[in-house]
């Protein structure tokens, strides 16, 4: 089993990618028996709604200047 800082790494990168099964199956897990997790995904992605809805905020890679492989 996952433990807290292991699971928040892997909430923060699903609001950028998708999770692997195994990084979501184990997420999942974690996030069934931790209730403060809980609370922490439903922040994450309150704060990642809130933030794709800003005018001012990029809302992809393209925006945000992130030319990876385009050097």
């Amino acid at each position: 089993m996952i433990m807290c800082r292991e699971a928040t790494r892997l909430m923060s990168l699903k609001q950028d990618r998708t999770l692997t099964f195994r990084e979501n199956t184990a997420l999942r897990f974690h996030l069934s028996m931790c209730g403060a997790c809980r609370a922490c995904m439903r922040q994450f992605d309150l704060l990642h709604k809130i933030a794709s809805h800003h005018p001012s905020l990029p809302n992809d890679a393209t925006e945000r200047g992130d030319h990876h492989g385009s050097h």
